[in-house]
Formats: structure tokens, C-alpha cells, sequence
């Protein structure tokens, strides 16, 4: 039986040294043929999936540098006027993992890094050159670390998310000094992309962040190990549970009903602190060198190094985002705590870390960013004032016998903190001041505009406009005629003006001019109408800026339609630029030379013409 079926599949012959050869069949050749490409098939995947899919010469964009760059003192621009020295947009990166599509800044090494989920770039802070960068294809960065000299990312591979990897690098030069799979960064922060680091040593965790690990951010080696506490692990996901300095690293723990906040050293994992909070939610955490914040929605505490209260504040004092605070080289650490439904208006609390005395708590706009140089804080804020255009930097004086004092300049930018990719970031270095807003464009993911400003020329006018004198801006009311009222239904209207003033600075006519109809005496006090469909008539003409030059102009008019959600540029409304702002025409922003005037009419379709009126009637103004 088993003769026959070796012969099945066998010719067996003698040759003439008496040796048996054996002959192949055809069957047992296609049988071999096919196992045969079934092997080839399968290194050839393995090849591919190493040395194409996988490989780095087609994955990684890496660029380095071995230019010197020079170290930047924490000094700010001195009091007056600020210019633009140079700016850049970073488009938002909406990767696979929701809610990792922030935009995240950082000064390090007389140095700017760039953090978007597209990856890492650095530039000169002082000239905005392009220094290094590293991108990986079909990768997101999801958290990067900054300690010393070196920069550590975590990459995630798209739609794979139990694949990522961990590189350091030099911070000066981009140069790469490690790779690593398996650790996870510790409690990154959504908003910023950020983790905690310092001491040369970045925090990383196990899976199922119940531990956390010390790594060397220069060799990549594991130095050390901590286990949490028992029924505590990290936050997943949270806004900013972390934050660290070169000394202390601060942690936000999810023990159950309660959170709590633990302070380690990063160089040794040496628990100095932890404290039990009011919430279970996640908090957010800032580390202000010798003063740590944390905000949990039931009150803003602050804890010295050692763990010690030193100040607390009821309430919801935050809102969605991190108050804004500083700690000035003098010891004050000053914290904008949100005082109600108003955005635009806002408490800053100074507090003197010593003695845990509060110095002063005033009011004051609402400030959305704080850096300190010295002792001196830069604030910046949305609005230079109500009507006005621009956004604007307050720079807050908390030298002995100062008091606070307060100055009041714009910056050639808008701002709306309410979009998404960044929020409101500001520092001060080398003289100069960095700043970080959302923008709306290019629609729909948006982008974050970086711009770095320094001190200025003065003009003949006063600082808080930018050198240009009151007397050069247009009186709203006087842009339109009766006679251009009466043609969009409005010959019987009451016009309401508003007025404004930057700090000590009034402007002398109305920047605003609201025109309504007359509401009718007697039985029927209904405002006329167009028709029911249509809605009330109204229009308002209101001259948001005059800059001191028509380029000037230009950039702010474009910074405006860039943070708006829908703008369309225009060519037939007259005047040198005009946008239609919004989803329908009913406002129309216009630049004329050195000025920029919004129009806003209901009904839409009478905007249009009311806009080449006003264009004309700007360009007719008289120069003081």
C-alpha cells in the first residue's frame, strides 16, 4: 500500500553507479510550485512592509541646521508703540485622534517651536528663519516636551493607535539622539500638545496609567520608576492636566470621587506633594516656577513648592480654558480670574508670594494671555476698546511704588478667542514679545498666526492709537446724508452715536452711528418694514480703525475676514479693499487709505450701496 503511493507520486530509476534518483511528477511539481510562491509572496510582504511601507527614507521630512543662534534673556519691549518683525500661519492639523488639533508655542534656546499634529518646526526667534523640523507621513505628533537642550515628540500612525513612537532631539540643532516604542507620554494636555518635563528628564507612562516612568531626554534611557498611589491613575484625554517646570513637575491623578494633584521632581521621581481637590473632574494645571495652579471648576488654588496654599478663589473663576496668570521675578504672582457673563470684563488678583498678602484686585479687561519680563506683565487683550478693531497689549508695571501703573497700546492684529487651533499665547524674550491667535482661514480646519512684535516708532499722536492723532479719525454720522438715508427707506430715523476712548485718550466724534426708524406715535407704535420676511430695517456705520499708514490698514483689514467664518473679498464697493463678512451681505467691511470701515444694513441688499457711499464719502474727508 505504501509502495503504491510513493509511487504515485515517484519515477525512481538506477543509475549506472547503483545510486536512485528521483523524478519529480507534474503534480508534485505544481504542488511545489505553489508552496514555493507562497513563501516568496510572503517575504516580499515582509520586505515591502520594512523597507517601503514602514521605512523611514519616504516617512520622515527632516530638516537640520548647524547655524548658532544666541540666547534670549527674559526681557520684554520697553513701554510705547509696537511693530510687527516678522509673523507666520501654521494650519491646524485634524488627525484621526479627536480633540489633538491644537497649535502649541514655545520659547526655548532663543528658539520658537512650532507643535501641530503635522509635527515639529523650529525657527530663529529673533528673524522668524526657518532652523529645523521634523514630519512624519501617516503620523500625527500628539505631545511634544521641552528640558536643557534636547526636545522630545510622541507620534501616533494614523488609524493605529497601538503604534507610536517617542524621538528626542537637539534642541539646537534638530539633530536626532534617540527613537523609542513603548512608552506613552504622562497626562498630555489637548489644548497645548504638552507634557511635563525638566531636569533633563521627560514623564512618561505604562498603559494603564498607574505608573510613571522618569526618561533621560538626551539618551532616552528609563531612570526611574514611581507607582501611584493605590486607586489613582493619570486623566486621559483632559485639557491641560499637567504642567512642569525645570525643578517640579505638577500631575493631576483621577483617584475616584476625588481628584488629586501631585508635585514630583523630575530628576528623581521624588514625591514632594500631593494635595486632595474639591472635583472629580479633570483640573487644569500651571506651573509658574515657585507656584502651581490648579482649576477644577469649584475654585483656582495656588500652592507654593512646598505644597503651602497660598491663595484660593471660589467659583467657576475660569471658565473653559486656564486663568491667565504670571510670577514676576519680585515674587507676585498675578492670576485674571473671571468675574461673570461678560467676557470682556475681568478681575486680576496680585498677590505677594511671601506673605500670601493680596496687594491689589481691580478690574480690567478681559484678558486672555499674561508674560512676565521682570517685574513688569504684558496682557493681552481682545479689544483695545469698544468699536475699535484691533487687538491691544496692557503693560502692567508691579515694580516697588509703581502701584500697577497700566499702558495701553494696540497690536496689528485681531483676535477672537472663541475659535479653535490655538489659544491666546503670549511671551517676552530678547526684547521682544510673542503672540499666538486663532484664525477662521483657510476654511474649514483654520490656523494659528504667530507674530513678533517689538518696540516701534512713535507718531504725533498718542501711543494708545498707534501714533495716529484723534483728530484724523472720520465722524461716523457724517459719513451718510439724508438724502442716502432716504434711498434705503430710512428719511425718518433716529441715529444714535457712540463714542469711545483708549485709556485717557478720547476720540473726539462718534466712531459708531446706528440709524433706526422713527417709531410712529399713536395706536400703531410698529418700526416700519420692508415686509414681514425681511425683518426691521437698521444700518450702522461704524469706522473700526485709522491706522498710520494704508499698509497698516491693509494687514489689519486682512487680519479681520482672516478670523471670520465666512468672508468673501468684494471689487465692485469702492474704496482700496472691501470684504462681505458673514453668511448673507449684510455687512460689508471696507478699507479707504488709512482707514477701515464696517457697514452692517438690514436688509442685505441694501448694503452694497450704502458701502460705495461711505467709501466715498472717507475718501472725501478732509485731512486735519
Amino acid at each position: 500500500m505504501v509502495e503504491s503511493l510513493r509511487y504515485r507520486w515517484e519515477n525512481r530509476s538506477e543509475r549506472p553507479d547503483g545510486r536512485r534518483t528521483v523524478v519529480v511528477g507534474g503534480r508534485q511539481r505544481l504542488v511545489l510550485g505553489v508552496g514555493a510562491g507562497a513563501v516568496a509572496a510572503v517575504v516580499c510582504a515582509v520586505l515591502v512592509s520594512r523597507l517601503v511601507v514602514s521605512a523611514e527614507w519616504w516617512q520622515v521630512r527632516h530638516a537640520v541646521t548647524d547655524r548658532p543662534v544666541a540666547w534670549m534673556e527674559r526681557i520684554g519691549p520697553p513701554p510705547g508703540p509696537l511693530a510687527v518683525r516678522w509673523q507666520r500661519s501654521a494650519r491646524v492639523h485634524s488627525g484621526p485622534v479627536a480633540g489633538y488639533d491644537s497649535v502649541s508655542y514655545e520659547v526655548v534656546l532663543g528658539q520658537v517651536v512650532t507643535a501641530t499634529g503635522r509635527g515639529l518646526e523650529v525657527r530663529d526667534a529673533r528673524t522668524g528663519r526657518d532652523r529645523w523640523s521634523y514630519r512624519r507621513a501617516g503620523w500625527t505628533l500628539l505631545g511634544w516636551a521641552a528640558t536643557r537642550g534636547q526636545v522630545v515628540g510622541y507620534f501616533e500612525r494614523d488609524g493605529r493607535r497601538g503604534e507610536h513612537q517617542m524621538v528626542g532631539f537637539d534642541a539646537l540643532s534638530g539633530g536626532m539622539l534617540w527613537r523609542r516604542t513603548g512608552d506613552r507620554p504622562a497626562a498630555v494636555g489637548r489644548t497645548t500638545l504638552r507634557w511635563p518635563g525638566g531636569s533633563g528628564v521627560v514623564i512618561t507612562a505604562d498603559a494603564r496609567r498607574t505608573a510613571v516612568f522618569g526618561r533621560s531626554a538626551e539618551s532616552g534611557l528609563r531612570l526611574w520608576k514611581l507607582r501611584l498611589q493605590p486607586g489613582c491613575r493619570l486623566f486621559e484625554d483632559a485639557a491641560h492636566p499637567s504642567d512642569g517646570v525645570e525643578e517640579l513637575t505638577a500631575v493631576a491623578l483621577d483617584c475616584g470621587r476625588r481628584s488629586r494633584l501631585m508635585a514630583l521632581e523630575p530628576a528623581s521621581g521624588r514625591v514632594r506633594w500631593i494635595r486632595d481637590l474639591r472635583s472629580d473632574v479633570a483640573p487644569e494645571v500651571t506651573a509658574l516656577g515657585e507656584v502651581t495652579l490648579v482649576a477644577d471648576g469649584a475654585e483656582l488654588r495656588a500652592y507654593d513648592r512646598h505644597g503651602t496654599l497660598v491663595g484660593t478663589w471660589d467659583g467657576d473663576v475660569c471658565g473653559d480654558a486656564m486663568c491667565p496668570s504670571a510670577l514676576t521675578d519680585n515674587g507676585r504672582l498675578v492670576v485674571v480670574l473671571r468675574t461673570g457673563e461678560r467676557p470682556e470684563r475681568a478681575r486680576m488678583v496680585v498677590v505677594r508670594i511671601a506673605d500670601r498678602r493680596t496687594e491689589w484686585d481691580r478690574e480690567v479687561p478681559g484678558y486672555t494671555a499674561l508674560a512676565h519680563a521682570g517685574d513688569r506683565v504684558y496682557a493681552l487683550r481682545p479689544r483695545l476698546a469698544e468699536w475699535l478693531l484691533p487687538a491691544a497689549v496692557d503693560l502692567v508695571d508691579l515694580r516697588e511704588g509703581h502701584g500697577g501703573r497700566t499702558t495701553t497700546v494696540p497690536v496689528p492684529f485681531t483676535l477672537d478667542p472663541d475659535l479653535r487651533g490655538v489659544r491666546p499665547w503670549l511671551s517676552a524674550a530678547g526684547g521682544y514679545l510673542f503672540a499666538a491667535v486663532p484664525e477662521a482661514a483657510p476654511r474649514p480646519e483654520g490656523s494659528a498666526r504667530l507674530v513678533s512684535l517689538s518696540g516701534g516708532p512713535a507718531g504725533p499722536g498718542p501711543d494708545e492709537l498707534a501714533g495716529v492723532r484723534p483728530q484724523e479719525w472720520p465722524d461716523a454720522c457724517a459719513l451718510l446724508t439724508k438724502a442716502d438715508l432716504s434711498a434705503v427707506g430710512l428719511a425718518d430715523h433716529v441715529a444714535r452715536p457712540g463714542r469711545t476712548r483708549v485709556g485717557p485718550v478720547p476720540l473726539p466724534h462718534p466712531v459708531t452711528c446706528t440709524y433706526e426708524p422713527r417709531q410712529k406715535r399713536g395706536a400703531d407704535r410698529r418700526p416700519a418694514r420692508v415686509n414681514e420676511g425681511l425683518g426691521r430695517r437698521s444700518l450702522t456705520v461704524t469706522v473700526r480703525w485709522t491706522a498710520s499708514s494704508a499698509p497698516a490698514a491693509s494687514g489689519l483689514l486682512n487680519a479681520l475676514q482672516a478670523t471670520q467664518a465666512q468672508a468673501r473679498r468684494r471689487f465692485d464697493l469702492g474704496g482700496d479693499e472691501a470684504y462681505d463678512i458673514g453668511p448673507t451681505s449684510g455687512t460689508v467691511a471696507l478699507r479707504v487709505g488709512r482707514r477701515i470701515v464696517v457697514v452692517s444694513a438690514s436688509p442685505p441688499a441694501t448694503t452694497p450701496r450704502l458701502a460705495r457711499t461711505v467709501a466715498t464719502a472717507v475718501t472725501r474727508h478732509p485731512a486735519p
